[in-house]
């Protein structure tokens, strides 16, 4: 699939499903349809299969992916080799922008989880839509704000809070309004991601699960017993 200026002069001609990539992408909305197709005119389609690297620590891009389809990890290594997982990207949300806006490497790697479509944006040619449209650049500083607040606010709770306390936080976050859970990732990930161990997180849902919080079906699905219990957890930070 080739999103570009030459998709019969229609915003959704190249997709099969009536919609491209950009018009997933909330960084894009409010764009009139002329707007988004010179975005359209930038993109080019990439597909990756489960396991394999949009990119790699140390690349120098100059491109912002974003994800049509399928899930990315985001993570870097540490110096013993043990990966440290940082977000997980979905459909969407966008990876690689910091490039449009420093001349260093990138320092994580992007590895789709399942088989993932990409929207390819040229780097440099963004930058010149985001000086002809500034609401776009906005609306990336914005995405990047709040991106750095949530790491911040995760770097503070792995150096403050209990083991408890980071799972409960966890289980409600991605519970939203719901009583139950399934999981975005592997439990080794979600560990990495809460900086302990799959060992410390196995035992600790053990825990939940006995005391009666929660109830373990499969491997990824979590069904919320006693929120207000979880929640008291998650007050004692």
């Amino acid at each position: 699939m080739q999103c570009n200026s030459h998709c019969d002069g229609h915003l959704h001609a190249c997709s099969s499903k009536h919609e491209t990539c950009i018009e997933l992408v909330p960084i894009f909305k409010g764009l009139s349809e002329e707007e988004m197709l010179e975005i359209a005119g930038i993109t080019s389609s990439r597909v990756l299969e489960k396991g394999q690297l949009a990119y790699s620590a140390g690349e120098i891009v100059n491109t912002m992916f974003v994800v049509h389809s399928g899930r990315i990890k985001l993570y870097r290594l540490t110096a013993g080799g043990r990966e440290q997982v940082l977000q997980i990207i979905g459909p969407g949300e966008f990876i690689g922008e910091l490039t449009l806006f420093s001349s260093l490497p990138l320092t994580d790697y992007a590895e789709a989880l399942e088989e993932t479509t990409l929207c390819v944006l040229e780097g440099l040619k963004l930058k010149e839509l985001m000086g002809k449209y500034p609401q776009i650049a906005f609306k990336v500083l914005d995405e990047l704000s709040r991106r750095l607040e949530t790491a911040e606010s995760r770097i503070e709770a792995i150096s403050l809070s209990s083991v408890a306390e980071r799972l409960a936080a966890a289980i409600l976050d991605l519970a939203a309004d719901r009583d139950e859970v399934n999981l975005p990732m592997s439990k080794g990930d979600l560990a990495s991601q809460l900086g302990m161990s799959q060992e410390s997180l196995s035992r600790k849902l053990t825990e939940f699960q006995e005391e009666g919080l929660i109830t373990l079906q499969g491997q990824r699905r979590i069904i919320i017993n006693d929120r207000a219990i979880l929640e008291s957890i998650v007050d004692q930070y």
